[in-house]
């Protein structure tokens, strides 16, 4: 989300990639909460985290950069951000899923996973609602790109990436079309997700 964010508004960085549940980590000096994203800065500013947050700070303190990436009107800056809240916390849950398959087979909790997977599907039926109520329009909230369609397209990649829900284009064909579609254009596809070497035993 928040490098699609960065390159459609051209400011340059750079990315440094770490699991933080390694011993290794380096995300508790600048999380006090241990996750990722956290967005760092060359000067004395402090840094920023949780991803839609980093959103946020990005459309807002460089609003006079490239696009604004929201619709322009209250109610509309308000839906795109409780989109891009939605789109990261299903990622959220979207890690959490996977770190619970991770764990050794005795260790794992079925209701866990299971409650997991319920938000991500929550998750996918409103995605496919806002696609919906769009239709005919080139985006979710009108006729410019914003921090909406960012968070539905990274969500939506993430469980695809994964394979949670194998299913979900067939269960909703519409979204399937739109996120397609929006996949074509080049920051997209130069942000891809790629899978980490994990060395250590999840806890």
């Amino acid at each position: 989300m928040n490098r699609i964010a960065l390159s459609l508004k051209s400011i340059p960085y750079d990315v440094r990639n770490e699991i933080p549940w390694e011993s290794t980590t380096n995300t508790p000096k600048y999380n006090p909460l241990e996750q990722l994203p956290i967005l760092l800065f060359p000067d004395e500013r402090p840094p920023i985290y949780n991803s839609a947050h980093i959103q946020n700070y990005i459309v807002e303190k460089y609003v006079n950069n490239g696009p604004s990436l929201l619709p322009g009107d209250l109610d509309g800056d308000l839906l795109a951000k409780q989109i891009a809240v939605l789109s990261s916390a299903c990622m959220d849950a979207l890690v959490i899923y996977g770190w619970e398959l991770r764990r050794k087979q005795e260790q794992q909790n079925q209701k866990w996973k299971d409650r997991q997977l319920r938000k991500l599907e929550g998750s996918m039926r409103a995605f496919s609602k806002y696609v919906e109520a769009a239709k005919g329009k080139p985006y979710v909230l009108g006729t410019e790109i914003t921090i909406a369609d960012i968070g539905i397209v990274c969500a939506v990649d993430g469980i695809d990436f994964t394979k949670a829900r194998p299913e979900w284009k067939v269960q909703h064909p519409d979204l399937a079309e739109y996120v397609a579609r929006l996949n074509q254009l080049g920051v997209f596809q130069d942000t891809k997700p790629v899978m980490f070497d994990i060395t250590e035993e999840v806890v």
